[in-house]
């Protein structure tokens, strides 16, 4: 007989079953979507996102290096008349502005006194010859005493008391008419001075020029002394010979010579550049604003300006470019795609420490960590500062290369390459901030199209 297996009946599933089932699967999905949206992000983050930078071609071109500074036009010669003598002006036939000729009048003052001063003095070279010819023969009379002495007290016919008066008496004359004679030539050294002085009473012009400055009127009294230059009555210049003297930096006046080239700007003249060589070049510096922030100090150079065409005015304000250098057929790159980087960028926090430790000697048995710790970072800066470098940016695909390079001269755009790029090669120019801090050998970019234009 066969045994009948009884089957467990099932309940059926209900429509509230199922709701509920389909609830939680779309609850779990909706986590589980989530949960994917969230770990994509991150992941997405964390990828290296490109650089966005401009670039340029390596070019080949002259570069010229100048050297900028400001200052003032002035006469190359340039002459302050200043009187020697006291007085009050009784001629001024001159103006402001009026060109003048070498040896014509230009001041007078009134010579009265020196004139009475001179007369004075004459008269006593009349009293000194008189003195003097009064004491020759004195001097005279007594040598021929003194003679008549020396053959009587040979004689014995004098004692020898009366003949030591005579010799005395000779003496005396004779030191007495050489006084006579040096009071003489002091009496014609003081006529002398006083001459001199009243012809410096008549002031002529030392060259051939124009009158820049009229400080005197007529009538006016001037202060002065032998021993010092008096009052400034004018100026006489030739301004058929300018040139401009600017003030340049302590930093860049060491790359300044002499017979270099120089473009002139006038302020008064627009854009108008003249032509200029440097002529000299100041051996010591002005200092302004000395012990503050804004001490600078700078090199007074003087340009000699080639162009006579335009009758240029004194202290008119001029700027300055001076060629100090040229490079032609340059390998030449943007300015700004030169940057400096130091030390090792791509090696991490685990092993520069085993550099410095390294740079400094430390060993595991040291125990004076606190010296040689100190030893391994004096180390160490001195390793990095050793390999700043310049460097550029080339952009290989759509990734950088970082190439050191060595930098020669600079124009106001372009620096000098002297190695490590070739002509032709694209050079990152920009932006500034990827340059300096963000890029790095090996690091993705893509052109910045808004910054090309």
């Amino acid at each position: 007989m066969h045994q009948a297996v009884s089957t467990p009946v099932t309940a059926p599933v209900t429509a509230k079953q199922r709701r509920a089932r389909r609830k939680k699967q779309i609850i779990y999905g909706s986590i589980a979507l989530v949960v994917l949206w969230i770990i994509a992000s991150v992941l997405w983050s964390k990828r290296e996102k490109p650089i966005p930078v401009t670039t340029e071609t390596a070019i080949r071109k002259t570069i010229v290096q100048m050297v900028s500074a400001t200052g003032k036009i002035q006469p190359e010669v340039e002459v302050k008349i200043s009187p020697e003598v006291a007085g009050e002006i009784i001629e001024l036939p001159v103006d402001d502005g009026l060109q003048v000729k070498k040896a014509d009048l230009l001041v007078k003052i009134k010579p009265d006194s020196y004139k009475a001063l001179l007369e004075q003095q004459e008269a006593a070279i009349s009293a000194a010859k008189a003195t003097n010819l009064q004491q020759k023969a004195t001097m005279m009379k007594t040598e021929h005493d003194l003679k008549r002495a020396e053959d009587l007290f040979d004689k014995k016919l004098i004692s020898e008391q009366e003949y030591n008066a005579a010799q005395a008496a000779y003496d005396v004359a004779k030191n007495t008419y050489e006084s006579s004679v040096h009071e003489i030539e002091r009496a014609e050294a003081s006529s002398s001075q006083a001459r001199d002085q009243l012809s410096k009473t008549t002031i002529y012009s030392p060259l051939d020029g124009t009158i820049t400055i009229l400080n005197s009127k007529l009538g006016e009294r001037l202060v002065a002394t032998g021993q010092f230059a008096g009052t400034e009555v004018m100026r006489v210049a030739d301004l058929t010979h300018m040139q401009a003297i600017v003030d340049v930096n302590e930093n860049d006046v060491v790359n300044v010579k002499l017979g270099d080239k120089a473009s002139v700007k006038i302020d008064a003249y627009g854009d108008r550049k003249f032509k200029g060589v440097v002529q000299q070049i100041a051996n010591t510096g002005k200092t302004t604003g000395a012990g503050t922030q804004e001490e600078v100090t700078n090199f007074e150079v003087k340009i000699r300006i080639d162009d006579h065409d335009v009758a240029l005015r004194p202290a008119l304000s001029c700027t300055a470019d001076i060629e100090t250098n040229m490079v032609k057929d340059a390998m030449a790159v943007p300015m700004q795609a030169v940057t400096i980087r130091t030390g090792d960028t791509n090696l991490s926090p685990e092993e520069i420490e085993k550099k410095k430790q390294k740079a400094g000697g430390l060993d595991k048995g040291d125990n004076n960590a606190q010296f040689v710790n100190e030893r391994a970072e004096k180390a160490a800066q001195k390793e990095e500062h050793e390999k700043l470098a310049k460097v550029v940016f080339l952009k290989k695909g759509n990734k950088a290369q970082m190439v050191k390079v060595t930098t020669g001269i600079s124009d106001d755009t372009y620096t000098e390459i002297k190695s490590g790029i070739q002509p032709g090669d694209e050079v990152i120019s920009g932006s500034y901030s990827a340059i300096s801090r963000k890029l790095k050998e090996g690091a993705k970019v893509t052109l910045d199209k808004e910054g090309m234009k």
